[in-house]
């Protein structure tokens, strides 16, 4: 059975996509990026950390939503504008897991949406 995945404390999607989808005990958190859920906008439009920042807090948003945590957290993607950003957001994201990180791969890519500096999806998984 396919649930959506909806917060009102994560941005809202600015395309035909959910913010996410759960599938049996699989939790699939689209792409997130360091909008402010309540105004929409970037936290800041030049600092990659304030960015990741916001991306892991949006992040959190919508696992807690799902009585999820960061420990449930198995595969995340990580897509940055460039990767000399790669050290700086290594350290905002290893903050939000304890001793056991996921699965990841992190990529420069050519743009983001919004001409975001990073972008991070999950793929968490709950334990029946």
């Amino acid at each position: 059975m396919r649930e959506t995945i909806f917060s009102e404390n994560a941005p809202q999607p600015i395309g035909p996509y959910s913010q996410g989808v759960k599938v049996g005990n699989t939790y699939y958190l689209s792409g997130q990026i360091g909008l402010n859920p309540l105004t929409g906008a970037f936290t800041s439009d030049t600092d990659v950390v304030v960015q990741a920042k916001q991306v892991m807090e949006n992040i959190k948003a919508l696992l807690e939503s799902q009585h999820l945590t960061f420990d449930h957290v198995v595969k995340s993607s990580i897509f940055l504008k460039s990767m000399n950003d790669f050290s700086k957001v290594n350290e905002v994201y290893a903050q939000y897991f304890a001793d056991v990180f996921p699965a990841r791969e992190t990529v420069e890519v050519s743009k983001l949406p919004k001409d975001a500096l990073v972008e991070i999806s999950v793929i968490c998984v709950k334990p029946e």
